[in-house]
């Protein structure tokens, strides 16, 4: 008794140490950035402002949702807590301006966060096809991936290209080197990463989840999640030459040996740190390497970030 005792004395005080140093890191170094002043008019049709014919998809820096169909996952006030990562429905989540989905699934269609399981993944589509349906421009970046520990659902590619097919964006390296204007009047890469079936192949209307990378750091501590995002980020090739998207996850998670098991208030250790990150990526010479960025509970000021970060490359000031 006395051992755990004093290891979780050693856990809360590493928390407070790393949370001081990315306090001291913001007051010494702020949080300006190429494009750090930008604030789109219209978020929900953010792709459209910036022009298409101008943006070219390695330009974007794509403001992401990390379990992004979790809104309702759980029991409320029980085990809703432990699991809930988005707060808001992927449709309000789109209008907010994500547009980066990471959707997980288990044998029956329904979106998962581990052992709890919420609403069927129809919810999901048919919120991603309202967003399309009333705007123009903007382009969705999809992953759904089976969770770990399940089977993919039966037959699944058949039902996803049955709801979106006339929206897939196919499977193409070209892809990155166009305009969303060149991909238009499609707007959807969906990235389908199952478990034991086999990846989608070249030319498929899906991608695979070779083109969907990240490095995935399962910690508590923000600072090292922090660190390790700008490490990890260095040791990628610029989106310039990059044949495959790259994702950041500005989140840290709840982790089993700790009392504090709730994910708001473990992500709000690093959570207020995504400008900071972006202006650490441009004083550490990897600001070029910076593509999807994810975050939990998105907020405006997260994808203003993102977004402006995009404005300065169209504009050749990033």
């Amino acid at each position: 008794m006395g051992s755990q005792v004093s290891k979780q004395v050693e856990r809360r005080k590493a928390i407070s140490t790393e949370k001081k140093v990315l306090v001291d890191l913001h007051e010494k170094s702020g949080e300006d950035f190429p494009g750090s002043d930008y604030r789109p008019s219209d978020r929900k049709n953010w792709m459209s402002e910036l022009n298409p014919e101008k943006l070219h998809v390695n330009q974007i820096v794509w403001p992401g949702t990390h379990d992004s169909a979790t809104n309702k996952i759980g029991i409320p006030l029980v085990s809703r807590p432990f699991a809930q990562c988005q707060s808001l429905s992927i449709y309000q989540q789109l209008a907010r301006g994500t547009r980066v989905l990471d959707i997980r699934v288990q044998e029956d269609r329904r979106v998962c966060h581990g052992i709890l399981a919420t609403y069927s993944v129809d919810v999901v589509i048919k919120d991603v096809k309202r967003f399309l349906g009333e705007t123009q421009s903007e382009i969705i970046l999809l992953e759904i991936r089976t969770e770990f520990g399940h089977d993919d659902p039966p037959e699944f590619e058949k039902y996803l290209e049955e709801q979106l097919g006339e929206f897939l964006i196919h499977q193409d390296e070209h892809v990155f080197g166009k305009t969303v204007a060149e991909l238009l009047p499609k707007r959807v890469i969906c990235v389908w990463k199952p478990r034991k079936s086999p990846q989608p192949k070249a030319g498929s209307p899906f991608w695979h989840s070779g083109q969907l990378k990240d490095n995935w750091i399962d910690t508590d501590l923000p600072s090292t999640k922090f660190d390790s995002n700008l490490k990890h980020l260095g040791e990628q090739p610029p989106v310039s030459s990059r044949k495959f998207f790259y994702r950041v996850e500005n989140t840290v998670t709840p982790q089993a040996d700790n009392p504090v098991l709730c994910v708001k208030p473990v992500t709000g250790r690093i959570h207020g740190y995504a400008r900071l990150f972006i202006a650490q990526c441009f004083a550490k010479g990897v600001g070029d390497r910076l593509q999807i960025f994810s975050t939990d509970f998105i907020d405006e000021d997260f994808v203003d970030a993102c977004v402006g970060l995009t404005h300065a490359r169209i504009e050749g000031k990033a």
